[in-house]
């Protein structure tokens, strides 16, 4: 976009002399130049005023715009360390999650130790229990063993008694077979004694036959008790054999139960540290899934802070731009009006004079240009624009004329 700024003193009050001077052309030469000094030198000296005026206010932006221009160098040429932050801070996050991830394969390794030690004590503790089911039924083997020999030694005492009971029967049939016959040999020898008059010896027939009855008898118990002894101390030794070894299979069983309370027991310790691996691996994959999406949303947010910087520093780059382009116009136009006043005192005294400043640039919105006349009449006006990209093209063109009268 194309701009122009221009400053112009017209000259009627020029125009207006030189035809008084062409129509008054008696009158002296001295009288015109000092009539035309006096009317030039009031309008004169209030442009003069205000063009002071407008040289300290712009001296006033100037000064305002080098503080901000130095305040923006101080602000662009400060090292900036977020970048060097978010890597540092990215990198801790990835030692972070790199860190929990060799804790969760160190616990993954743990838990498959442990898994193996379960199914090693597992697989004890079936054979174990193969084990005590082979005693049990040992046991019940010996049992059935004990209770048949058990039953044999009550047979066998119900045997004895009865062989007991019959040996006191007999006897007590002997014994009284022994007083009938004792009865009868007195009646027989009585009668012998009577009838026959002989002298019979009954008393040692008798004897014999009690003899006889008590050998038989005593035959009869001795193979009787021998026989229940024997069998007796069968019972006792088979009985002692089956006690020993039903000592034996107790004190098996009771180990055995010991052995598979211990197992239980560490097999409960192994599922109790199982669980807890397992909620620490669960507990770890919680922390390391939190920490990531914190460390996402948190590089997210420095993302975002990084392009809300650099958007910043580019605002910035661009108000930089805007003021070095102000301040460039300014510099040019403070320039113009120092040359200017500088050519004020000549102006003042000259016949008349023509100032023309044009001042060009393209821009996007821009400073463009300049034009400023002055003339014997003292009149004054200006108009001006100022822009925000970099100036392209400038110009500076000054036209003076002078004339003596």
């Amino acid at each position: 976009m194309m701009s122009r700024k221009s400053y112009s003193v017209s000259g009627s009050s020029t125009g207006s002399l030189k035809s008084s001077f062409h129509k008054s052309a008696p009158l002296h030469k001295e009288q015109l130049s000092a009539a035309t000094r006096r009317s030039r030198s009031r309008p004169s000296t209030t442009a003069f005023a205000s063009f002071i005026d407008k040289v300290r206010f712009l001296e006033q932006q100037n000064k305002m715009l080098e503080t901000k221009w130095s305040f923006l160098q101080d602000q662009t040429t400060s090292p900036s360390n977020i970048d060097r932050m978010f890597e540092a801070y990215i990198s801790n996050l990835h030692r972070h999650l790199g860190g929990l991830g060799n804790e969760k394969i160190k616990l993954e390794g743990e838990l498959r130790n442990m898994q193996g030690h379960v199914e090693d004590f597992k697989n004890k503790y079936e054979d174990e229990i193969n084990k005590r089911a082979t005693a049990e039924n040992e046991f019940v083997l010996l049992k059935k063993d004990v209770d048949g020999a058990y039953m044999n030694k009550v047979e066998l005492d119900a045997k004895a008694d009865a062989l007991q009971d019959e040996i006191n029967f007999l006897s007590a049939v002997y014994e009284t077979e022994i007083r009938e016959l004792q009865s009868q040999i007195k009646d027989t020898s009585v009668i012998v004694e009577m009838d026959n008059s002989r002298n019979l010896d009954m008393d040692s027939i008798v004897a014999e036959v009690r003899a006889q009855y008590e050998d038989i008898a005593n035959r009869s118990k001795a193979e009787a008790e021998g026989w229940y002894k024997q069998k007796y101390e069968e019972m006792q030794t088979s009985a002692g054999q089956y006690g020993d070894d039903l000592r034996t299979t107790k004190s098996e069983i009771s180990e055995l139960n010991r052995i598979i309370s211990r197992l239980q027991n560490e097999i409960e310790a192994v599922k109790g540290q199982r669980a807890g691996l397992e909620a620490q691996i669960t507990e770890a994959e919680e922390r390391g899934e939190l920490a990531v999406k914190d460390a996402k949303l948190r590089i997210r947010d420095l993302e975002d802070a990084l392009h809300r910087a650099k958007q910043d520093m580019a605002r910035q780059v661009r108000e930089y731009q805007e003021l070095m382009n102000v301040k460039l116009a300014l510099d040019i136009e403070i320039a113009t009006y120092r040359k200017l006043l500088e050519g004020e005192e000549d102006r003042l005294f000259s016949g008349g004079s023509t100032a023309t400043i044009h001042v060009q640039q393209s821009s996007g919105g821009g400073l463009s240009s300049a034009n400023s006349g002055y003339g014997y009449g003292g009149g004054f006006s200006s108009s001006s624009g100022y822009g925000s990209e970099s100036v392209q093209k400038s110009s500076v063109t000054t036209t003076s004329s002078r004339r003596a009268y």
